[in-house]
């Protein structure tokens, strides 16, 4: 046993050299791709039952089985990314993930938990005949300095690239521009939550019959917010409080936070605030003339507006007025701070080389100017590539802005906030368990909303209990926080767990024999 042992030490040493030395698991780049070879992928991502971006997608497919004949992709189409995130964890169990993947850096962390599920792409980017602006590429691949390094940046957990951007957004406030001055205010170039919550509340003022003097309707929500979410991680962001460590360290419940939470309490309790979760989509609200500040993605602004082509009220219901689209509210209005959200693509390692080689150009293929082009202009999202953003077609796009439908104002005017503010964007810090710390900074603002329409008290110790119970709700004190770069169990190879079993064995067979030996001698004196 003792000689087995050496052996496996040996072999052992070996496996570990080898992993840190070339990243054991990562598929590598054949040297070249097998168009002979029959290959068939399977793609997932997530539409809102867009019919122009589901033609995206499928005109994308068409072309690029066009250009790689022997390549068959097949779509599936989710209805939101929590879906795909739930199906890609059941999947990985069972060593059937899809090839191409839409989803968030948040997800891909807790994908990453399996080892060597996701495709490390360092490696894949830089190769000069399939990489990025590869020569062996068949069409017109972006270059890596041609893509927003804002945005590429997102794309790196742990030191290293795991996905490549696809469409980026962030969050517009969508103003009733009208009834602001009706109430005696100016719209500033950039609003702060002062200046939102003093005219929140300004226009709960009511007529003698109960209705709002503003809209002289029996409804009206003055301020809305889509994403709890993100309206806790960007307050906190612009207070420079803090939030979360990369390494997975929860610092969201802090005092800056409770200063928050009571301020919300307040104007929620005043009904001059309000969130999806309670009272439903803010678009609507805004449309119908009964809320003045709606903030909401900037990829949802075809819905935003009296004049916006997705309407989901009824025309009747419908209120004229001027909508502006301007930055979220700001604590520091000279330091403008908004998140920058939106989906990533990963590519899941398989057997098959030429499998990951072929999933890996269909990813270069959807961030090509013209599948970039065709997905951005169906709602208001930025393309990801400073190539599609400069080009002839992008700028004749933009400057059709209110020419129809296709070119709605808000729409592109959307699209602009971004690509004025991408500077000014975060993201948060990405680890195994971001996701649900996420959720848990949304819930904060949700609970206390809710606390204050029920009028329960505020305090230190519902602040205390309320920080306990969306700890235990989100089981954030689950979260490994990670010292340095740690390997689990789970990662090491198979000798170094025959290793660690073997040797336990060896020191036990050896007390047991001097045990043994050591009673034997007694008997025989």
């Amino acid at each position: 046993m003792l000689v087995i042992s050496l052996i496996l030490l040996s072999g052992c040493h070996g496996r570990l050299e080898s992993r840190e030395a070339t990243g054991a698991g990562n598929a590598k780049i054949p040297e070249p791709f097998d168009d002979s070879k029959p290959i068939e992928l399977v793609f997932w991502a997530k539409n809102d039952t867009n019919k122009v971006q589901t033609a995206v997608y499928t005109n994308a497919i068409k072309e690029f089985e066009e250009m790689y004949p022997n390549v068959k992709i097949n779509l599936r189409l989710y209805a939101d990314y929590g879906r795909i995130f739930a199906d890609v964890i059941t999947n990985i169990a069972t060593k059937t993930t899809p090839n191409v993947c839409i989803t968030y850096p948040d997800h891909i962390a807790t994908y990453m938990t399996g080892q060597d599920v996701v495709l490390q792409m360092d490696d894949w980017m830089k190769d000069s005949r399939y990489g990025l602006g590869g020569s062996e590429v068949r069409f017109d691949s972006p270059k890596q300095e041609e893509i927003v390094p804002e945005f590429l940046a997102e794309c790196v957990l742990e030191d290293h690239y795991y996905a490549m951007p696809y469409m980026r957004s962030t969050e517009a406030l969508y103003v009733n521009e009208d009834m602001v001055k009706k109430l005696g205010y100016e719209l500033p170039e950039v609003v702060t939550w002062d200046f939102v919550w003093e005219v929140s509340e300004k226009a709960m003022e009511k007529n003698e019959d109960g209705t709002f003097k503003i809209n002289g309707q029996k409804v009206m929500i003055p301020f809305i917010y889509k994403s709890t979410d993100n309206m806790m991680i960007t307050m906190l962001k612009q207070l420079d409080a803090p939030y979360s460590t990369a390494e997975g360290e929860v610092l969201l419940f802090n005092d800056t936070t409770k200063g928050l939470l009571e301020e919300i309490y307040k104007h929620a309790k005043s009904r001059a605030f309000s969130t999806f979760a309670i009272s439903s989509y803010p678009g609507n609200f805004l449309n119908a003339g009964q809320c003045i500040f709606a903030i909401d993605s900037t990829a949802g602004a075809t819905w935003m507006g009296s004049e916006a082509p997705m309407l989901d009220i009824h025309e009747e219901q419908v209120v004229p007025f001027n909508i502006r689209v301007m930055p979220i509210p700001q604590f520091k209005p000279e330091e403008p701070k908004m998140i920058s959200q939106g989906p990533s693509i990963c590519i899941f390692n398989k057997d098959d080389p030429q499998e990951v080689l072929a999933s890996w150009l269909f990813t270069q293929y959807l961030i090509s100017n013209k599948v970039q082009l065709g997905y951005a202009e169906t709602e208001g999202y930025l393309p990801v590539t400073l190539k599609a953003q400069q080009s002839a077609e992008y700028r004749d796009y933009l400057s059709r802005k209110g020419e129809d439908d296709d070119h709605y104002s808000v729409k592109i005017e959307a699209s602009e906030l971004l690509q004025k503010y991408t500077s000014d964007t975060f993201v948060t810090p990405v680890f195994n368990g971001s996701n649900s710390l996420r959720s848990a900074a949304g819930q904060l603002i949700e609970s206390t909303a809710k606390s204050a329409r029920r009028k329960e008290k505020m305090s230190d110790a519902y602040i205390e209990k309320l920080y306990a119970d969306v700890t235990s709700l989100f089981q954030l004190d689950q979260i490994e926080v990670k010292a340095g770069k740690k390997v689990s169990f789970g990662e090491l190879p198979s000798e170094s767990k025959t290793l660690l079993i073997v040797i336990p064995c060896i020191w036990i067979l050896i007390g047991l024999y001097a045990f043994l030996t050591k009673r034997k001698n007694r008997k025989k004196t």
